[in-house]
């Protein structure tokens, strides 16, 4: 098992799992996180962390895609470890649907 990241983070981008995450296996894009899935060790402090509810563990139905979505960010995107503010649309964005269309954003974050 291991935990990933979903569409919820996009355009909200709040940063409050990585200072819980044990091994540093988040990754920051521009408007959203991953988990590397391979580095995860699935110990789970991450998830309630977030305000967004987009920490998911891999048992979920239909997460197969969400787990190769955050193996490939996660592989060209920096290592993030540092809390920064979430993104300032972050509060009107939270629980959208249809987010991964509308807002997602395949550039790289500052990363630290």
């Amino acid at each position: 098992m291991t935990y990933i990241v979903n569409d919820n983070c996009i355009a909200c981008k709040y940063t409050d799992c990585v200072e819980v995450c044990p091994v540093d296996c988040f990754y920051e894009g521009e408007n959203m996180l991953v988990i590397h899935p391979d580095e995860c060790i699935d110990c789970g402090v991450c998830e309630p962390e977030c305000p967004a509810d987009a920490i998911r563990p891999d048992t979920e139905p239909d997460m197969e895609k969400w787990v190769e979505f955050n193996r490939k960010y996660s592989e060209l995107w920096p290592v993030i470890i540092t809390r920064k503010d979430p993104l300032p649309e972050a509060e009107e964005r939270d629980g959208e649907s249809g987010k991964l269309e509308k807002y997602f954003s395949e550039s790289p974050g500052e990363g630290g």
